[in-house]
């Protein structure tokens, strides 16, 4: 898949896409050559997490620098593209939908078990959903 949208960016011409999709597979190879193993999905989709939030932070520091507005400007297209790569974030009705079948399944009563909660959220959707709304959800629904 990620050689495809390599392919796709040449074709377009699209430099910004194109490197950070060479980025993102240069980091698929690494792992692949330092562990020994063909990188899993989770793997990758772990790996553009990790480069979303590196990019973010250097936006941060470049918005807050005020100085390169074009440097900003691929930035925040990166953050766009690598956010494009990843699966689709659970959110909304059916992340609710979700919690409250969570908290019926782990038995979860007080605020205590929200990291019982947490987890076993975490672990049905493989990290692919709105952490902060569902903290928010879930603290509200605990006592």
């Amino acid at each position: 898949e990620l050689h495809n949208e390599m392919v796709a960016a040449m074709k377009a011409k699209d430099k910004v896409r194109l490197s950070i999709v060479r980025q993102v597979m240069g980091e698929v190879k690494n792992l692949e050559v330092n562990e020994r193993r063909d990188a899993t999905e989770e793997d990758v989709n772990t790996m553009i997490k990790r480069l979303i939030k590196q990019t973010t932070e250097t936006l941060e520091m470049s918005r807050k620098a005020g100085n390169n507005q074009e440097r900003t400007d691929t930035l925040t297209q990166q953050v766009e593209i690598l956010e494009s790569l990843l699966p689709e974030q659970l959110s909304g009705d059916a992340l609710i939908e979700l919690i409250e079948k969570t908290i019926a399944e782990v038995g979860a009563a007080t605020r205590k078990d929200m990291g019982r909660v947490m987890g076993a959220l975490n672990k049905a959707t493989g990290g692919n959903f709105d952490k902060a709304a569902a903290a928010k959800e879930v603290g509200a629904r605990l006592a």
